[in-house]
């Protein structure tokens, strides 16, 4: 007895079909054509000072409304400076919390601190900045600032890094915030992604005689590079662009007297935040969209050069036996 034949395709699913291919592709153009209209939105309305300082906006650290004379020297250095500070105390807090909570941890402590962790990312960072402010920031010029410059006294070079005031808001002061504000995110990255490891690796690398650190070493972190880099640029990102947070405690001075890292200073986003609702119409506001489209190139560098990290870290696959 024959089969019967299969039932025609209905063409109700394959219009459906046709109908979801383009949705999706419109909206991948819808994404292309938003960061286009934010950079061409951008260049216009700093055409202005573009045209004006040309790239010596980028090295002239004076900012003068008055005289309507416009540099981004030390809202560019405040950025970089914060960010940097904020990754080299967040990305090894994150890693300890994830191999932690992965590798360590007891099963009963396990949900609740990873809960308690995550919980962290969820607090407004205007209330991050307040606690700098009017908690932090006293402890920070009490225990740390006076003792050490009491203790560098004198020594070049590490005399100046903690020289000035006493007050407790400045650049380190900001970096540290912005490390406790990223780190929620960059440990539950590490901990999702090093969760993904085959259990059989592990437990064959520790049937091996391997320690925990060796596995970490070996097995988890080749196997899960990709999402860790992810994870420390998506921190980066969030450290390059806060606002709040580090316009309460970097002190929002627009000149850069020395490199102290207790001295006031100044970020793009807390430059923003605090003179674009009043800058007049002209060269003033054309400077602050300038330092917006920097920040906008700082970004663009940042996640080109982790592409360009990851696609090396995958060309260096196998090469060691």
């Amino acid at each position: 007895m024959s089969s019967l034949p299969s039932a025609p395709r209905s063409r109700t699913g394959a219009w459906f079909d046709v109908l979801f291919g383009w949705l999706a592709q419109g909206a991948a153009w819808v994404t292309l054509a938003l960061l286009a209209s934010i950079i061409a939105s951008l260049m216009v309305g700093a055409w202005p000072a573009i045209e004006r300082y040309g790239l010596g906006f980028l090295t002239s650290p004076v900012w003068d409304p008055v005289q309507e004379n416009f540099g981004g020297l030390v809202m560019i250095y405040g950025t970089l400076a914060t960010s940097f500070i904020a990754l080299l105390i967040a990305v090894p807090v994150s890693f300890g919390i994830a191999l932690f909570l992965t590798e360590m941890c007891p099963a009963w402590l396990k949900r609740p601190l990873g809960t308690a962790i995550e919980l962290l990312a969820a607090v407004p960072s205007i209330v991050y900045g307040m606690w700098g402010l009017l908690v932090f920031g006293p402890i920070l010029a009490t225990y740390v600032q006076v003792p050490l410059q009491k203790l560098f006294a004198g020594v070049p070079y590490l005399g100046a890094l903690v020289s000035g005031p006493p007050v407790g808001i400045g650049i380190l002061s900001a970096g540290i915030i912005l490390a406790i504000m990223i780190i929620p995110f960059i440990a539950a990255v590490m901990r999702d992604v090093f969760e993904v490891t085959p259990p059989l690796l592990k437990e064959s690398a520790y049937g091996l005689g391997s320690t925990t650190w060796e596995v970490v070493s070996k097995v988890v972190l080749p196997y899960t590079k990709a999402g860790v880099v992810g994870g420390i640029m998506l921190g980066l990102g969030r450290a390059l662009g806060e606002t709040m947070a580090v316009t309460f405690v970097i002190g929002n001075m627009n000149q850069l007297d020395t490199l102290s890292l207790f001295d006031a200073a100044n970020s793009i986003t807390s430059a923003l935040a605090n003179e674009f609702a009043e800058a007049a119409a002209g060269i003033h506001q054309a400077s602050l969209i300038y330092l917006g489209l920097v920040l906008f190139f700082i970004t663009f560098v940042v996640l080109t050069l982790s592409k360009l990290l990851l696609q090396q870290l995958k060309k260096s696959e196998g090469t060691k036996s």
